[in-house]
């Protein structure tokens, strides 16, 4: 019996703390962060930067490290260390190694959960590069990568490294230098919103005519609610980066352009979706400024766009929809925004499973419509919510959205993240669209 109380003593040590750290990584907010340790404790106001490959097909996939990098410019906030609660289909990391302790973690998605669901990841393996910046640590930490279960939506673990803040390989050489502008400078990156605009199929002479379309997407999206009402949390920044020739390539029409960030229409052979596979290029340039967010902004007439949460975010600038589409995208890279539109042409198919709550804060399969917006919907309204003209201001059930038109519900009839001819964003998104702002000014959020 004592050799069986023994065995019992010993397991309950040897668990108790990885279950400790479990429940620290499930429950922590950034506002109990703060009040666990300050931000100098732990980390040095730099970036510190990982570049990795996410690769495989549509049955599973695989991380590959390729290197890491010190920057000079960290715009994240310094209280708030910890992703929004349920957040982005993947996360990184970083948990101090002395003590198990998580110092920080950050949601994120990307160009490669997308490509899993069309034809071609049936048929052959391909690898994306993938960027994770966070602050320098200064003391030895673990990173780690990890992902939704498409069956559960619960994280699971990808990938694992420690990583020492004095290990020579981490790069120290300097960044590629271009010329930047503080477009709107609010104050302190770590309590205020950074937003970098990177110049795409501009040549060293339509660098004046960059920093005009620049200036005018920082003034438009200050504009719209609910941005428009945090004029004062936002700085952004233009960075001038010259490509060798002007536009952008369209392959679909044989049209190839050398640009220094190598973006594309026809990602996944849809003609309006403009992305770049070349993630580095993104970053390096990026790294001239402190951000948040970085929009690149694309010389061209054509209409289209991408965005991708807490990844990156493009589009074109002189289109008569350019300003509308890049708020969109915004939506997505920004505020983690689900597309609610159900009827358009789409390259992927099976992103969301209608068995599992989407973590996105504007979509419900009604597996857990209490986690969502619930609460906000208009009394006395009939859930699901019908589409009729008489329910077309009202915050309800309505079904439709996510690419596919069963299953699945959206907010309202009509938001800036479903339709171009919307008035703007619905309620429920400006609400996601807010805490995300008062999460990068270093503030307190609700409901994290």
């Amino acid at each position: 019996m004592k050799q069986t109380y023994r065995f019992l003593f010993i397991a309950l040590s040897m668990l108790l703390p990885w279950l400790a750290v479990a429940q620290d990584m499930a429950s922590k907010t950034p506002a109990s962060n703060s009040e666990q340790f300050r931000f100098d404790d732990f980390f040095f106001n730099k970036t510190l930067r990982i570049d990795y490959f996410l690769a495989g097909d549509r049955s599973g996939e695989a991380v590959f490290f390729r290197e890491m990098r010190e920057e000079p410019n960290y715009g994240g906030p310094h209280n708030n260390l910890h992703a929004l609660k349920n957040t982005g289909t993947y996360r990184y990391l970083l948990i101090d190694s002395a003590s198990g302790e998580l110092l920080f973690s950050k949601g994120f998605c990307s160009l490669f959960q997308e490509w899993q669901g069309t034809p071609e990841a049936k048929e052959i393996r391909r690898a994306f590069p993938m960027v994770a910046v966070m602050p320098f640590p200064k003391k030895t930490v673990q990173f780690v990568i990890e992902k939704r279960s498409y069956e559960t939506g619960i994280f699971g673990k990808l990938f694992e490294m420690k990583i020492r803040p004095d290990d020579y390989f981490i790069l120290k050489d300097s960044i590629h230098r271009f010329q930047t502008e503080k477009l709107l400078y609010s104050g302190d990156p770590s309590t205020h919103v950074d937003i970098a605009f990177l110049a795409e199929g501009y040549t060293e002479t339509e660098m004046p005519k960059f920093l005009a379309d620049a200036r005018s997407m920082a003034d438009y999206f200050l504009s719209v609610e609910p941005y428009s009402n945090f004029r004062d949390r936002f700085n952004f920044y233009a960075v001038s980066s010259p490509s060798d020739e002007s536009g952008v390539s369209i392959p679909g029409k044989e049209l190839y352009v050398n640009t220094n960030i190598h973006s594309s229409f026809y990602t996944f052979d849809m003609d309006r979706y403009l992305t770049s596979f070349d993630t580095r290029s993104i970053y390096d340039i990026a790294a001239n400024v402190p951000y948040d967010a970085i929009f690149v902004l694309v010389n061209s007439k054509r209409y289209g766009g991408g965005g991708f949460y807490n990844h990156y975010c493009e589009g074109t600038v002189d289109n008569q929809y350019s300003k509308i589409v890049a708020v969109h995208e915004f939506g997505h890279s920004f505020a983690g925004l689900a597309d609610e539109y159900y009827n358009s042409e789409v390259s992927y198919s099976g992103f969301y499973n209608l068995k599992v709550e989407p973590w996105e804060a504007n979509l419900t399969t009604n597996i857990d419509f209490e986690s969502k917006w619930k609460a906000m919907v208009t009394p006395g309204l009939p859930l699901p919510t019908p589409r009729k003209p008489e329910f077309k201001d009202a915050t309800g059930m309505f079904e439709g959205g996510g690419y596919v038109g069963k299953g699945i519900y959206s907010p309202s009839m009509d938001c800036r993240m479903k339709s171009n001819e919307a008035g703007g964003f619905c309620p429920v998104c400006r609400k996601a669209i807010v805490r995300m702002i008062r999460y990068y000014s270093g503030l307190d959020t609700e409901s994290n």
